[in-house]
């Protein structure tokens, strides 16, 4: 498993993420709080506080540098 601080702080970033993710087979999960919810699901996103970093929990050990090329515009440093 890996983790990582992403920013979705607009609903055009929202969408784009949650089309990305959709496309991977593997489990990910938001975390926000002591909220966990499905990152594939827009009406779950939009029930965190959008204002604050959510941790991204990426559930595989295949192709983790894949995932994370392709949410790389979401991830904050």
């Amino acid at each position: 498993m890996k983790t990582v601080k992403i920013s979705l702080n607009s609903i055009d970033k929202v969408k784009s993420f949650c089309e990305t993710a959709a496309r991977f087979d593997c489990d990910l999960d938001l975390i926000s709080g002591r909220y966990i919810i499905d990152a594939k699901s827009i009406m779950g996103i939009f029930s965190l506080d959008l204002s604050k970093d959510i941790e991204l929990n990426i559930h595989t050990d295949e192709n983790v540098d894949e995932i994370l090329d392709k949410l790389k515009p979401y991830i904050v440093a």
